[in-house]
C-alpha cells in the first residue's frame, strides 16, 4: 500500500467501495484476515478486543502496539490484519474489528466521502494542515457511524521532501520556503503523479514558489529516488515523515503546511470499545509516541527483518507503557 497517496485514494476508493464489499459478501473480514490471528495476550478480565491492522508495516507495528498496551491494562487481545481501509472500516462500525490506528486526515477524507459522496468530498475537503479542525471534522462524520476518534498524538505520517545534506548546507536550506525563496530549479525523485497531485509538484509551486522543472518517476521514497538525490540526478525526493532510512538526507520543513495533518489516532467501535479505560491505555501511547520513534519501529521492521510485535513489546517497555 502506497501510503503517501492516502488521501487521494481514501476519496477514490470510495467509488469502489460498494462492489468491492458486495463481492466479498459477508465473509469480507474473514477472507482478508491475516493468517495469524496474532494474540497480544492480556488476561481477559476486562474482556475481549480485536484490534485491525492495515497491511503495511508501519500499521502492523500500531496494531501491535495497541493490542500490547490494551492486554497490560487487562483486556484479552488478538491482532487481525485487514487488507485495506475499503474493507476495516465497516468492520469497526459492526464491530468485528473494536480498535483500528488510523490517521486523522486520511480517515476523514475516507469518512467525507462514504458520508458525503465522493465528487463532494473533491469539492468540499474537510481535511487541512490543522490537526484540530481535521479532528473536528473527523469525530461530526464518525460520531454517528458508531465510531469514536480518540485524541491524536504527535506521530505524523505524512508525504515529505529530503535533499542532500550537502545540498541544504550549501544553500542555507531547512525549509521548503527557504527552498522557494532560494530561485534554485528543482527537479523530484517521486511517482509520476507528482505532476498532478496538489500535494505534491503543483502545491510547492503555488504555496512555497519552488521552481520545479520535472519529476523523475523512480518512486516514492525507494532506493532509487533517494540515491538519485545523493548523486545530484535530481534535488529533492518525495518520501514520508516516518521513513527512517535517509542516510545522507535531510528533511525540509513543510512550514506552511502544504501536507494535511495525518497525526496517528486510534478509532474505536462506540458500543464494544467506548470503555474509559481502553481510552485511558491507548492515550498513554499516543501521548508518548513520535514521529521519530514510530519511524525507528518500521526501520527495524523493514531493514532488520524483526517482528511487529517483538519491536512493540521492546518500545513499550522502554517508555515503561506495559509491565515487564
Amino acid at each position: 500500500m502506497s501510503r503517501t497517496s492516502r488521501i487521494a485514494g481514501a476519496v477514490i476508493g470510495m467509488v469502489a467501495l460498494a462492489g468491492s464489499l458486495a463481492a466479498c459478501g459477508g465473509d469480507s473480514l474473514e477472507q482478508e484476515k491475516s493468517g495469524s490471528g496474532s494474540s497480544a495476550g492480556g488476561d481477559g478480565k476486562k474482556g475481549t478486543l480485536v484490534v485491525g491492522s492495515a497491511s503495511f508495516t508501519e500499521s502492523k507495528v500500531l496494531a501491535e502496539l495497541y493490542a500490547q498496551i490494551l492486554g497490560d491494562a487487562g483486556y484479552s487481545t488478538s491482532v487481525t490484519t485487514v487488507k485495506n481501509r475499503e474493507l476495516y472500516e465497516p468492520s469497526v462500525e459492526k464491530g468485528e474489528i473494536d480498535v483500528i490506528p488510523e490517521y486523522a486526515a486520511t480517515i476523514a477524507e475516507f469518512l467525507n466521502a462514504k458520508v458525503n459522496g465522493a465528487d463532494q468530498a473533491q469539492e468540499k475537503p474537510v481535511a487541512s494542515g490543522d490537526v484540530d479542525a481535521t479532528v473536528a471534522a473527523l469525530k461530526k462524520l464518525a460520531t454517528p457511524l458508531g465510531l469514536t476518534v480518540l485524541p491524536p498524538g504527535k506521530a505524523v505520517d505524512q508525504n515529505a521532501f529530503a535533499v542532500s545534506e550537502e545540498f541544504a548546507e550549501k544553500n542555507s536550506l531547512k525549509t521548503l520556503s527557504d527552498l522557494g525563496k532560494s530561485k534554485l530549479k528543482v527537479k523530484i525523485a517521486a511517482g509520476d503523479e507528482c505532476e498532478v497531485r496538489p500535494f505534491c509538484a503543483p502545491g510547492l509551486k503555488k504555496t512555497y514558489g519552488i521552481d520545479v522543472t520535472g519529476i523523475d518517476p523512480k518512486g516514492v521514497g525507494t532506493p532509487q529516488s533517494k540515491q538519485a538525490v545523493r548523486d545530484g540526478k535530481v534535488q529533492l525526493v518525495l518520501t514520508t515523515t516516518t521513513d527512517a532510512v535517509l542516510d545522507g538526507l535531510v528533511f525540509l520543513e513543510d512550514d506552511k503546511k502544504l501536507q494535511n495533518a495525518d497525526n496517528v489516532l486510534p478509532v474505536l467501535n462506540t458500543k464494544d470499545a467506548g470503555d474509559p479505560e481502553i481510552a485511558e491505555a491507548l492515550g498513554k501511547l499516543t501521548d508518548t509516541l513520535t514521529t521519530e520513534e514510530l519511524a525507528e519501529l518500521n526501520r527495524k521492521v523493514d531493514a532488520e527483518r524483526a517482528k511487529p510485535a517483538d519491536v512493540a513489546k521492546e518500545y513499550l517497555e522502554s517508555k515503561n507503557l506495559i509491565k515487564k
